[in-house]
C-alpha cells in the first residue's frame, strides 16, 4: 500500500482520545488499507509498533510486530503481529519497571520511562472478535506505550525525571550501554 508521514509532537491529533471502530468498520476495505499503510509505515522507519493516530488518522487501533533481527533492540524473542481495536488495559501487577522510550512520533529524543510490567489487554481483533492478551516485561511496555497514543498521551508524559529525557545523541553517548533495552 503506502508509507504514510508519521505526525510530530506538537499535532493536535496526538492528544486526542481516537474514536472507535465497530465491528463493521474493523471488517472493511479501507480499515485493511489503513492496517497495511500502518504496517509499512512501521517497518519504513525501523519501529516495533504504532498507532493510527501516529498517521493522523484517530482511530484506536495500533500494532505491535517485534523481530528480534531488528538491530535496534535487544530482545531475543519475536513476536508476531499483534493488532488492537479498541483496546482497554487493565494493570495485573503494579510493580514498575523501567526502559529507555523512543517514538516515531518524538524523534530525536529518549526518556526513562516506569511501567507496571504486567497488564491485561481486552481488545477486538481483525474479525471484530473480543480477544484478550497478558503481557508481561517488555511486551508490556511496548503494548502500554502504543495503547497510550490512543488516549492522547505520549511516553513524555510518563517521564518523572526530567533528567532522563534527552537528545537521542547524548542518550546513545552516556545511557546506551545501561541494561534496559530502548522501546521506538
Amino acid at each position: 500500500m503506502a508509507v504514510r508521514k508519521v505526525i510530530r509532537m506538537g499535532h493536535p491529533t496526538l492528544r486526542k482520545v481516537a474514536g472507535k471502530l465497530t465491528k463493521q468498520e474493523i471488517q472493511s476495505e479501507e480499515t485493511k488499507a489503513l492496517l497495511q499503510d500502518m504496517f509499512d509505515t512501521m517497518l519504513e522507519q525501523g519501529g516495533i509498533g504504532i498507532a493510527a493516530p501516529q498517521i493522523n488518522v484517530s482511530k484506536s487501533v495500533a500494532i505491535i510486530q517485534i523481530n528480534p533481527d531488528n538491530d535496534r533492540y535487544d530482545v531475543e524473542e519475536e513476536v508476531p503481529m499483534l493488532v488492537f481495536f479498541n483496546p482497554e488495559i487493565e494493570i495485573l501487577d503494579k510493580t514498575k519497571q523501567g526502559f529507555w522510550e523512543g517514538c516515531l512520533s518524538v524523534p530525536g529524543l529518549r526518556g526513562y520511562v516506569e511501567r507496571p510490567q504486567k497488564v491485561k489487554v481486552t481488545y477486538l481483533d481483525i474479525e471484530g472478535q473480543k480477544q484478550e492478551l497478558i503481557a508481561e516485561d517488555f511486551l508490556a511496555t511496548v503494548v502500554q506505550h502504543e495503547l497510550d497514543h490512543l488516549f492522547g498521551k505520549l511516553y513524555i508524559d510518563r517521564v518523572t525525571d526530567r533528567e532522563k529525557l534527552m537528545f537521542e545523541d547524548e542518550y546513545l553517548t552516556f545511557h546506551q550501554d545501561e541494561d534496559e533495552p530502548e522501546i521506538d
